[in-house]
C-alpha cells in the first residue's frame, strides 16, 4: 500500500512559478513509476509529467520546456516545478504511483490532489 499527499498548489499570476510535492508513504518506493496528472472541471484526467523508477521523465507536449519533474528516492518525493504557467494549466494536480511488471499494471494509487489556480 502507497500513500500519497500532494503540496504546493495555490493560486499564481500567469507566467509565475508553483512547485508541487508529493510525499510517499510504503514500502518501495523506488521501484514505482511516479507521476503527475491534472484534471480541469469538465475535462478528462490528462498526463502531466511522469518518472521512472530509474529517473527518465516523460512530459505532455502541453508543459515540455517550462515543467520538470523529480524524484528522490530517499526522502520518498516527487516533485514538479511549474515555470511560465498559463492559465491553461489550472486544474487539480493529482500525484500518481503505478507499478507494472511486463507492462501489466501490478498497483495504481492516487493522491488527494491540489488544486492549482493561474490568474490571466
Amino acid at each position: 500500500q502507497v500513500h500519497l499527499v500532494e503540496s504546493g498548489g495555490g493560486l499564481v499570476q500567469a507566467g509565475g512559478s508553483l512547485k508541487l510535492s508529493c510525499v510517499a508513504s510504503g514500502s518501495f518506493f523506488s521501484r514505482y513509476a511516479m507521476g503527475w496528472y491534472r484534471q480541469a472541471p469538465g475535462k478528462q484526467r490528462e498526463l502531466v509529467a511522469d518518472i521512472t523508477a530509474s529517473g527518465s521523465g516523460n512530459y505532455a507536449d502541453a508543459v515540455k520546456g517550462r515543467f520538470t519533474i523529480s524524484r528522490d528516492n530517499n526522502k520518498n518525493t516527487v516533485d514538479l516545478q511549474m515555470n511560465s504557467l498559463k492559465p491553461e494549466d489550472a486544474a487539480v494536480y493529482l500525484c500518481n504511483a503505478r507499478l507494472r511488471s511486463f507492462g501489466t499494471i501490478l498497483y495504481d494509487y492516487w493522491g488527494q490532489g491540489t488544486q492549482v489556480t493561474v490568474s490571466s
